[in-house]
């Protein structure tokens, strides 16, 4: 078992939730996250010091709920000295990296049209945002406190100071800022294959999970990261290149590939 879960885990019978649950030890959050035996239920529990992300977090996905995306429901939510526990209902399916490559392929063009319709979602009824300024904020906190993880970063990077990968970026925030400002969209915030779950009989699409970091951002936000995490499954480039073009089709879009590099490059700057 993951060592978080020890005696001092944040876990649902802290809060008086009832029932058998079960640690989920994927993923890097840092949030202690419980399945229910049934599998119908999530909860994500945390000390008090970061109840105000989950609280965020509890509001972003009740919000979504209501645009018609599928995702999960808000359940219940409890809070206190104790810290801070939110249980939604699961999703059905397999996330979309649990899947073989032939399946992703065949699911492919469906993950590109759900993503579209996720940022069709008009801008104007999202009372969140994840501005470009909110990522370079973040990004030199992050920097600053020297809590970069190598392991976030393309591999040609890892060996870079992360100041230095920072200062390139900024160099381009000015020409960023208006391609935002001109495209702006209602942005997963982390889409990546383990957020986007997939019908296992049908390879539909079933909701989009994890979604702390939903808001206004450049579209380019969300399919950065996206096509990059694709191109681990794919067998090789050639048909990384051949995935990328077929997603652009389907979602509607000519891919600015430096802009995708941008924000592929800032994006594990800002987690730590």
């Amino acid at each position: 078992m993951d060592d978080r879960f020890g005696p001092q885990a944040v876990s649902p019978t802290l809060f008086g939730i009832g029932g058998d649950w079960l640690p989920v030890t994927t993923g890097e959050s840092g949030a202690f996250v419980f399945r229910s035996t049934d599998a119908a239920r999530y909860a994500k529990c945390v000390p008090f010091a970061d109840a105000a992300d989950l609280t965020a977090e509890r509001d972003r996905i009740a919000w979504l709920g209501g645009q018609g995306v599928p995702a999960p429901q808000v359940l219940d939510w409890y809070g206190g000295d104790a810290g801070a526990c939110l249980v939604t209902s699961a999703v059905h399916g397999v996330p979309a990296n649990q899947v073989p490559s032939q399946d992703l392929r065949a699911s492919w063009a469906r993950i590109a049209e759900a993503v579209r319709r996720l940022h069709e979602v008009p801008v104007s009824k999202c009372p969140f945002r994840r501005s470009l300024d909110t990522m370079v904020v973040r990004a030199h906190d992050v920097v600053a406190r020297d809590a970069v993880n190598p392991e976030f970063l393309p591999v040609g990077q890892q060996h870079t100071p992360p100041m230095e990968l920072l200062a390139r970026l900024t160099r381009q925030v000015l020409q960023r800022r208006d391609q935002e400002a001109a495209d702006t969209v209602v942005c997963h915030g982390d889409l990546c294959l383990p957020n986007i779950m997939l019908n296992p009989q049908t390879l539909d699409v079933s909701g989009f999970i994890d979604l702390g970091r939903l808001g206004q951002a450049d579209r380019y936000a969300d399919l950065a990261l996206l096509l990059a995490n694709a191109r681990e499954t794919w067998t090789d480039e050639e048909d990384a290149q051949a995935a990328d073009v077929a997603f652009a089709e389907r979602y509607g879009i000519a891919l600015d590939h430096d802009r995708l590099r941008f924000y592929l490059h800032l994006d594990p700057l800002t987690w730590g």
